[in-house]
């Protein structure tokens, strides 16, 4: 005899839950705030606000397209009235470097 016993589902979050958890978020709460108001993990919280559709990373949140050497090099060359090609050695220079250069020559 072949009995087969359905399994339901174990719920992690009510509807209710789910409901303060998304609130808290939109409201600005940290993360960890919510996971302790509710009991769970922080990664649990994390984890529910993606399924939900609005947990936004930090990395992705916080990341502006970041501007290339070649156009810190031009921007350079553009400053101080040079031909960009006459500058390009330039970009094996580190990106922090030509950032302070550029900073620098466009401040003045």
């Amino acid at each position: 005899m072949n009995t087969k016993v359905e399994k339901t589902p174990a719920v992690n979050y009510t509807a209710e839950m789910t409901a303060t958890v998304v609130e808290m978020y939109k409201a600005g709460e940290a993360v960890e705030t919510i996971a302790n108001a509710v009991g769970r993990t922080a990664r649990s919280v994390i984890a529910k606000l993606s399924r939900e559709g609005v947990y936004k990373s930090k990395s992705k949140e916080s990341t502006a397209k970041r501007v290339t050497k070649a156009e810190l090099v031009t921007k350079i060359a553009e400053a101080i009235g040079a031909d960009p090609k006459a500058l390009e050695s330039l970009e094996k220079g580190s990106h922090e470097a030509l950032e302070m250069v550029a900073k620098a020559i466009v401040a003045e």
